[in-house]
Order: structure tokens, then sequence, then C-alpha cells
């Protein structure tokens, strides 16, 4: 999506460890315009997915996915990060997140995910797909079935994307970065 990939040349800045702050547009300072865009592409991309459950992770991948969720005329499920425990009313997966090197719980009460469910899942960033595929792991264990991921902005050296589309994923990004080397390389 080139308008996306105009904002990142003008605006993102890159952090050690190759993290790309999008903070300006994406995260604490955010531009509606932009993330009702991003969401109107995804629902482009996964219309005919007919999801009935749209699925993110509290990061700044919320606002698009609430957007998405607009464009479907659906609600928007929110799993959490907990440092401890999950509840006993929570499907979880363990996650070790690659942007804090933090070892979390990923949870999603079970009264947001039924068996059967087609969900839909929104990513702001997909590096290692650590996050994505503990979100697979609970929808799985739900017996909810997958029909699509879109992510914002994958970066494509991390090989996330790659694993999973070898897996068989509907794995959408609205751009891919190939390098972070000397300066944002986008693939083609």
């Amino acid at each position: 999506m080139e308008l996306l990939k105009q904002r990142i040349i003008q605006e993102a800045g890159m952090l050690p460890g190759n993290v790309l702050n999008a903070n300006t547009f994406m995260r604490y300072r955010i531009d509606v315009a932009l993330i009702d865009r991003l969401g109107e592409e995804f629902y482009r991309l996964f219309r005919e997915t007919r999801p009935d459950r749209i699925v993110t992770v509290e990061t700044s991948g919320i606002p698009v996915a609430l957007s998405v969720a607009r464009c479907f005329g659906l609600s928007c499920v929110v799993a959490r990060k907990i440092a401890g425990e999950a509840e006993e009313n929570d499907y979880h997966a363990r996650l070790i997140s690659y942007f804090d090197r933090q070892d979390y719980n990923l949870c999603i009460s079970r009264l947001f995910l039924e068996r059967g469910s087609r969900v839909l899942l929104i990513d702001d960033f997909l590096a290692t797909g650590n996050t994505l595929n503990a979100m697979m792991e609970i929808i799985k264990t739900a017996g909810a079935q997958l029909v699509g991921i879109g992510a914002v902005v994958e970066k494509g050296f991390q090989h996330g994307g790659d694993e999973l589309r070898s897996k068989g994923v509907n794995l959408k990004s609205l751009c891919i970065i190939d390098s972070m080397e000397n300066g944002i390389t986008f693939r083609e």
C-alpha cells in the first residue's frame, strides 16, 4: 500500500533491534484517516472470507482492528498480554514478545471466542510470528477457524510471514519491509 509506505519513509524511525517506530501515526498519535484507509484495505482483501470475529492483541494494532471491524459491521475482540497466570475462563498461550523480550500469557475470554467462530486476526507488525503463532494456538484450542491474518507491516527479513505462508495461512500484509540495513527497503 503506497500511502503506508510513504508514511513509513517520512515519519517512522528505526530503533535498535530492527524495531520500526511508527508512534507518530499508529501508536501515540493516531492518524485516524490513515487508520480508516488501512481498515478499508483489509476489508477489501478479506471480505470474501466472511469472518464473524475480528481479533487483535493489545498493541498499536487496536485502532486498525477497530477500523476493520467497523467495515465488517462486527465488534473487535482484544487479546490481553498478562505477565502472570491466565484466568480459569480464558483461552491462553505462552508468548515471548519480540518487541520487549518479555514472557507473557496471551489471553482471550472464552465468552468472546466460541467454537466455530470465523476469525480474522489483525496485527500491527509481523516480525518473527511469535504473537500470531500464539494467537493461532488459542484459536485452535477454542475450536474456531482462522480465515485470515492481516498485518499492517511485515518485516520480511525476519521470516515470520514466510513461515506462516508455508503453513498455508491466508496472510496479507499491507507492506513488506525487506531490509532496514541502510534505510528502509520495501518488497515490491
